[in-house]
C-alpha cells in the first residue's frame, strides 16, 4: 500500500469534446429542427467532474484517456489551464471521446456519446494504482468501460480510500461493485432505472438499501441524501436563471468529492455540491460554467 498521506481527489472518467446546439424544443423522432446555434465545448463526465473538484479547491488528479487529434489537443489544454494533474491522461492513436448535445429553451437537454478514446481505458497501469491509492476520494463515472471502474474501486477500498460513483450514463450496476462503494451518486431517472420502479421516493430508498451512502439530485429541486439506508435529509439549491443544465451533475459530483475529501460532512458536502451545480446552469456549456469555490461560498451565505 502507499504509505503517502491520502490528499485530494482522483477522477478516474471520460474527456469529450461537446457539440451543442440550441433549439427552441427538442425534436421528436422523424424531426429535423434547425438550430438556433452551434457551439463546441470541452466536456465528457470525467473532465467535468476533474474541474469541478479542482475549483470547488481540491487538488486533482485525472485518469483519462484522449485521442491523437486537435479536439485531443484543446482537451488537454483545458485539463492544464484548469490546474489538473493530467502526468497520467493517456494519448490513444485514435479519435477523442465526442458528445453531441441538443439544449432546448427550457434548459432542458439530450446528449449522444461517441466514446472514441475513453472505450480504450480498459486496465489501470501501476502508475494509476499508486495515485488512487494516494489521494483521499476516488470518483468514478460510468462513461469508462466497467472492467476498469471495478478495478478503480477494488483498489480504492483495499488502501481504505474513499470511493465515490456517479451511476451515469444509467446502467443497471451489480453488487459487487457497489459493495465498494461508500457514496453513490444518481438523478431521479438513474434512481428509478437502478430500482426499477417509477415512484421516486420508492426508487430512492430501494438504491439506498444497497450502498453506505446515496445522494440523489433532483434538479431545480436540490437533493436528498441517505446513509444506511434512512433518508437523512434534503437541501435546496439557491435561485439561479437556468440557461443550459449540460454539466449541473458533474458539478455537484466533483464540488461533492471536494468537500468530502477536505473533512466536510454528509450534509455540508451535499449542501455545497447543491450551490455548486445550480451556479453551473447559468451559462451554456458544462466545463465554461462550472463555479470557482468563492462563488460558491457566496452562494451559501
Amino acid at each position: 500500500m502507499n504509505t503517502v498521506k491520502p490528499r485530494g481527489v482522483v477522477v478516474v472518467g471520460s474527456a469529450n469534446m461537446d457539440i451543442v446546439f440550441t433549439v427552441e424544443r427538442i425534436p421528436v423522432p422523424g424531426e429535423t429542427l434547425l438550430a438556433q446555434s452551434s457551439s463546441r465545448y470541452p466536456g465528457g463526465k470525467g473532465l467535468n467532474q476533474a474541474v469541478a473538484s479542482v475549483r470547488a479547491g481540491a487538488p486533482t488528479t485525472l485518469i483519462a484517456a484522449l485521442g491523437n487529434d486537435d479536439n485531443g489537443d484543446v482537451l488537454a489544454d483545458v485539463m492544464t489551464s484548469a490546474g489538473i494533474a493530467t502526468k497520467l491522461v493517456r494519448r490513444e492513436g485514435t479519435r477523442s471521446g465526442l458528445a453531441f448535445i441538443v439544449v432546448d429553451g427550457a434548459a432542458e437537454n439530450t446528449i449522444i456519446v461517441d466514446s472514441g478514446a475513453n472505450a480504450g481505458v480498459t486496465a489501470l497501469t501501476r502508475e494509476d494504482r499508486d495515485a488512487i491509492e494516494s489521494g483521499a476520494v476516488l470518483l468514478m463515472q460510468l462513461e469508462l468501460p466497467l472492467s476498469v471502474v471495478q478495478q478503480a474501486a477494488t483498489v480504492a477500498h483495499a488502501a481504505g480510500r474513499t470511493v465515490m460513483l456517479n451511476a451515469a450514463p444509467a446502467t443497471q450496476l451489480d453488487d459487487r461493485l457497489l459493495a465498494v462503494v461508500d457514496y453513490l451518486m444518481v438523478n431521479e431517472h438513474e434512481a428509478r432505472l437502478m430500482a426499477g420502479v417509477d415512484d421516486l421516493a420508492e426508487a430512492s430508498l430501494a438504491v439506498a438499501a444497497r450502498v453506505r451512502r446515496v445522494v440523489v439530485t433532483l434538479g431545480a429541486d436540490g437533493a436528498a441524501y441517505y446513509d444506511e439506508g434512512v433518508k437523512v435529509g434534503e437541501v435546496t439549491p439557491p435561485h439561479v436563471t437556468p440557461v443550459d443544465t449540460t454539466g449541473a451533475g458533474d458539478t455537484f459530483c466533483g464540488a461533492f468529492a471536494a468537500a468530502i475529501a477536505e473533512g466536510q460532512d454528509l450534509t455540508a458536502a451535499a449542501r455545497f455540491a447543491t450551490a455548486a451545480a445550480a451556479l453551473s446552469v447559468e451559462s451554456l456549456g458544462a466545463v465554461p460554467s462550472i463555479p470557482g469555490r468563492e462563488r460558491i461560498e457566496a452562494a451559501l451565505v
